[in-house]
């Protein structure tokens, strides 16, 4: 009868436990909340600077002066990705794949692919511009440089 049973002293832990537990919880909310609203604010001023600097880059005043492009040169150019998305990775994969597959199969690359990469490659290069070579003399031999003797060996008795 002094003690009291176990059932009883495990009830009052489990409830301090459950307890402490919420209370924990609590904090972890208030702190979470606390710093999303601290992001918001610098997400905020971030913005605010990004577009100060877009407005010293402001280029729309140099439009009067610029020739004038027609809706088929815009559509002609092709529009850049900013950022590079699940779906877009996926359609890129799936295009890629294509034309892999239609390079495997083309007869040029199954009879010399090494030969049929490196014509490709030179197909689409830029073409170089050649420097203007070095007119030779008119007798075909180079120029020899002359070095010149010192006065005091020129000076022989």
């Amino acid at each position: 009868m002094g003690k009291p049973s176990k059932g009883s002293d495990t009830g009052s832990k489990s409830n301090k436990k459950f307890e402490k537990k919420l209370q924990f919880y609590t904090k972890v909310k208030d702190t979470l909340a606390s710093l999303s609203v601290q992001k918001e604010i610098g997400k905020k001023k971030k913005i605010h600077s990004r577009q100060k600097k877009l407005k010293a880059y402001d280029l729309s005043t140099l439009s009067e002066f610029l020739p004038e492009f027609n809706a088929s040169q815009k559509s002609a150019l092709p529009a850049p990705d900013l950022k590079m998305n699940c779906k877009r990775r996926q359609e890129l994969v799936v295009t890629e794949g294509e034309r892999l597959n239609k390079v495997l199969e083309h007869p040029a690359f199954q009879a010399d692919p090494m030969g049929s990469i490196f014509q490709h490659l030179q197909s689409q290069q830029p073409p170089v511009e050649e420097k203007p070579k070095k007119k030779a003399n008119t007798n075909g031999s180079k120029k020899r440089k002359v070095k010149k003797k010192a006065k005091a060996d020129s000076m022989d008795f």
